[in-house]
């Protein structure tokens, strides 16, 4: 039905930004529409949903941290940053969420993260409603 994007700023290297609100103000024009996929236009962040309680975000990075050790992979011998690709493929690049009345449709404690694997950087999430 449509395409909207726009840009978050990161301001660490691993950290975990709640867009819902971002995403909610694309939705203006989706009263028809059924579902929105919120999608991450790179391969070193992620998009999931889950609470924004600052603890947890806290254990999400620590969690990613221990998961996938800083270095020792073959890809850090041609940029660096291995460690945040894989993070982000444990992650995934997209989440798609039912729309009720043009609205995100998301349980009480339910909120759409970017997960900078790889920042700071300017991201660009994709809202794609159908």
């Amino acid at each position: 039905m449509g395409t909207a994007r726009f840009d978050v700023e990161t301001d660490a290297r691993l950290a975990v930004a709640d867009v819902t609100d971002r995403v909610e103000q694309t939705l203006a024009d989706a009263a028809d529409a059924d579902a929105c996929t919120v999608f991450v236009r790179h391969t070193t962040a992620g998009i999931v949903c889950n609470e924004n309680e600052r603890r947890l975000l806290s254990d999400v990075e620590e969690l990613l941290s221990s998961a996938v050790p800083d270095e020792g992979w073959a890809h850090d011998e041609l940029d660096g940053n291995a460690d945040s690709h894989l993070r982000a493929l444990l992650l995934g690049n997209s989440v798609t969420v039912p729309l009720a009345d043009g609205e995100l449709d998301l349980g009480t404690w339910q909120s759409l993260l970017l997960v900078e694997c790889d920042g700071p950087r300017t991201r660009t999430v994709s809202v794609v409603t159908h």
